[in-house]
C-alpha cells in the first residue's frame, strides 16, 4: 500500500513537536505537548501517541503514514533509546526504548537520532546546508546540541552518541553546574537559559549599573528580556551578548580544528539574536582561529521556521524505515 506521509518529530527540553510530512517535504498538521510534564518514559510516550492518534484521526490518515522519526537529546540512533537527557528529568533514571515503545502504542515503525542530528539532516535536505557535505549545526535552545556532516555523513560515533558539542568543557576553572552531572559546559553558557543566568549574574556583581532588566521583578529574566533590551541599547543585556559570544566563538573555533567544516549553522531561539550574536561571534573567531582555517568558514543562521528543521530532518529517517 502507498503511504505517503511520514510523521516527524522534534523532542526539545520544553515541547515536543510533531508534524505530518509528506514527500515534498511539505509539514502539513502539527500538534505538540510539553516534554518534562510527566513522572515516567511510559506516561510521556503515552501522552505523545495520543497527540499522534489523534492528528491521524483528525484528518483520515489512518494507513497512509509510513512510519515515525524522531530527533531527540541524547537519542542513541543504535539501539532506539534516549538516556539521561539533561534537560528531561523523566530520562534520569535509565535508557527510555523510545522506538518500541511509540511502535506498540501507534502501531507505527519508528526510528530516532539526536536532536541537532535531525537538525542537520532537515538542513541539508531542505534549508541552508543544502548541497553541502562538510558542516555543522549548532542548537541553541534550551540546551546545546550540534549535528556534525562530514563527507555527507552525520558523524554518530561507534555507540551513536557522537558529537556533543554542548557538553565540551567551555569554562575549566569554576564552571557552572550542567544537567548532565560536570561543569562548565558549552551549554550553560550559550544557551537561552544560560543567557538568561548570565544577565542575572552580571546584575547582581554590577549592582550599580542601570538596566532596562532590573525592572522585571515579577518573575525570572528570561533570554528574550536580554534580546529585548539589547535592541534598545541596553549596556547590561549587549554586554551578555558579548560575554556569550566570546564563550561560543572560542568553542567554536575547536570545532573547526575538529572537522574543517564549510559552514556553521546556528539554529534555535537564541540564533534568532541576529547581530547581536553573530557580529561578536564572528570577531571572536577570527581573532582565535587557528590560520589555516581562517575566513573558510561561513557562519550562517538557519532560515528554516521554528522547529520545521528538526520535523524535516526527523522526518528523513521515516522514509528510510
Amino acid at each position: 500500500m502507498d503511504t505517503p506521509y511520514v510523521i516527524g518529530i522534534d523532542m526539545g527540553g520544553t515541547n515536543t513537536a510533531l508534524g505530518v510530512v509528506d514527500r515534498r517535504g511539505d509539514i502539513l498538521f502539527r500538534s505538540s505537548i510539553n516534554t518534562d510534564d510527566y513522572a515516567t518514559g511510559e506516561s510521556y510516550v503515552d501522552a505523545l501517541s495520543d497527540a499522534i492518534n489523534e492528528v491521524i484521526n483528525a484528518n483520515n490518515l489512518a494507513g497512509q503514514i509510513k512510519g515515525i522519526g524522531m530527533g531527540v537529546p541524547n537519542g542513541n540512533m543504535h539501539e532506539g533509546t534516549i538516556e539521561k537527557a539533561a534537560n528531561i528529568s523523566w530520562t534520569k533514571s535509565g535508557a527510555v526504548p523510545l522506538t518500541s515503545m511509540l511502535t506498540k502504542k501507534t502501531g507505527l515503525p519508528c526510528k530516532l537520532t539526536n536532536d541537532a542530528n535531525a537538525a542537520a539532516l532537515g538542513e541539508m535536505i531542505y534549508g541552508v546546508a543544502k548541497g553541502m557535505k562538510d558542516f555543522i549545526v549548532i542548537t541553541l535552545g534550551t540546551g546545546v546540541g550540534s549535528g556534525i556532516v562530514a563527507n555527507g555523513q552525520l558523524v554518530i560515533g561507534h555507540d551513536g552518541f557522537a558529537g556533543e558539542l554542548g557538553h565540551i568543557t567551555a569554562v575549566r576553572n569554576n564552571g557552572r553546574a550542567c544537567g548532565c552531572g560536570r561543569t562548565g559546559c558549552l551549554e550553560t553558557y550559550a544557551s537561552a537559559t544560560g543567557v538568561a543566568r548570565t544577565a542575572r549574574e552580571f546584575m547582581e556583581l554590577n549592582p550599580q549599573t542601570t538596566s532596562l532588566l532590573r525592572e522585571i521583578v515579577h518573575r525570572p529574566v528570561t533570554s528574550k528580556d536580554v534580546y529585548d533590551a539589547a535592541v534598545k541599547g541596553d549596556r547590561l543585556a549587549l554586554d551578555v551578548f558579548n560575554y556569550t559570544s566570546r564563550i561560543l566563538g572560542e568553542a567554536l573555533c575547536d570545532f573547526i580544528a575538529f572537522s574543517s567544516p564549510k559552514a556553521i549553522i546556528l539554529f534555535g531561539g537564541l540564533a534568532n539574536s541576529g547581530k547581536f550574536l553573530t557580529e561578536p561571534l564572528k570577531k571572536v573567531i577570527d581573532e582565535h582561529v587557528l590560520y589555516v582555517y581562517a575566513g573558510k568558514t561561513e557562519i550562517l543562521v538557519s532560515q528554516l521556521n521554528d522547529a520545521e528543521a528538526a520535523i524535516l530532518g526527523a522526518s528523513a529517517l521515516a522514509w528510510e524505515i
